[in-house]
């Protein structure tokens, strides 16, 4: 993907009407999305022991809870994959992959970090994410210029069939998600589908309540941020959770609970040695500097210390399929300016391209 602008697709309307833009758009990617997940789940059935019949089976089970709390994302996805024209059972399971899978993928690559207008050079509100997923699925990477219908318009990264959740929104709102390991999963609403709810607050605090969803499967830690400044990092899991506030203008988050309350319902701590050391070396990389700007911001996301679980992932093609991952894109989001700056791929090796929200 070096040198080349991520895809951008507009949708608009209700529900249906985005859901089937975004299929009609994307059907290609799905297509490829769909049968990425039916590899990965046949190379993996060894550890897994999922089969794709029983990964729809399982995905039925969180269907009911998504339909109550989150109706009209469901109708999204029931859409896209009428306009992809694809199964909406395959979408489903590529939106419940983390629970179906009983998040044994252990993605630790995600980065997100937070400079308030207390630390940058132009008094902006600066956000850094690195989106780390399975390499399979780079090529499908895009965002949506999207303008629901009775919701804030939104520019959003996503990839595949998945409905999008890490971006900002009309209303000054940013989101940024890293997947968290907790003990206490249940059957519940989806975390996409928690997410993707996010991007529709008004309010920080509207932000932050969408993100606590009853009767959620699971959690996120949201990195929920405000034009204002107000920033938090979010520790969800099914029945817990845990703010912190940005102090001192910086703010950061990995693949582990910060929190004490929540570090005691966290799986296998010890497997997230990696995303602990990325932690430290983000605050570091923050604190270094006083006054940032997108090229530090750049630069923190293109740090290599403990590669390969840096900050800047590249794919190590000998590993387990169920550690396989990869920087798939990079974000600098300037919250003040409502742009995103994003590189597909590394960003140590790709350009960012910048894209604004018009509406």
């Amino acid at each position: 993907m070096t040198g080349q602008p991520l895809p951008l697709i507009h949708i608009g309307g209700t529900p249906r009407e985005m859901g089937l833009d975004f299929g009609k758009a994307r059907r290609e990617s799905i297509l490829h999305m769909v049968a990425n997940v039916k590899t990965f789940l046949g190379q993996t059935y060894g550890q897994i022991r999922l089969t794709w019949p029983e990964a729809i089976l399982q995905a039925h089970k969180y269907l009911p809870f998504a339909q109550e709390l989150t109706p009209r994302y469901v109708e999204e996805l029931r859409a896209m994959a009428e306009g992809a024209d694809v199964a909406f059972d395959d979408l489903m399971v590529l939106n419940c992959l983390e629970a179906i899978t009983t998040d044994a993928l252990h993605l630790l690559g995600c980065t997100t970090f937070v400079a308030t207008e207390e630390r940058t050079a132009e008094g902006r509100v600066l956000i850094g994410h690195n989106e780390d997923w399975l390499p399979a699925d780079e090529s499908d990477v895009f965002l949506i210029h999207a303008e629901p219908e009775g919701e804030p318009a939104f520019l959003a990264m996503t990839y595949g069939a998945l409905l999008p959740n890490i971006g900002f929104n009309a209303a000054g709102i940013c989101q940024c998600c890293d997947s968290v390991y907790p003990s206490d999963v249940r059957i519940g609403v989806p975390r996409i589908f928690v997410s993707r709810a996010v991007l529709a607050a008004q309010t920080i605090s509207g932000a932050i309540t969408a993100a606590l969803a009853p009767h959620r499967a699971a959690g996120y830690n949201h990195t929920l941020v405000h034009t204002s400044g107000e920033a938090y990092n979010v520790e969800v899991s099914a029945r817990h959770f845990s703010l912190m506030y940005a102090q001192g203008g910086i703010l950061a988050h990995t693949n582990h609970y910060l929190s004490r309350r929540m570090s005691r319902l966290e799986n296998d701590a010890q497997h997230l040695i990696g995303s602990r050391v990325r932690y430290f070396r983000a605050m570091r990389l923050l604190r270094r500097t006083h006054r940032h700007n997108r090229e530090t911001l750049r630069g923190i996301l293109s740090d290599h210390v403990n590669h390969p679980n840096s900050i800047c992932s590249h794919e190590v093609l000998d590993e387990n399929p169920l550690d396989q991952q990869k920087t798939v894109c990079s974000l600098i989001i300037d919250l003040n300016e409502r742009e995103m700056h994003a590189a597909w791929g590394v960003p140590c090796e790709n350009e960012y391209f910048t894209y604004r929200l018009s509406a």
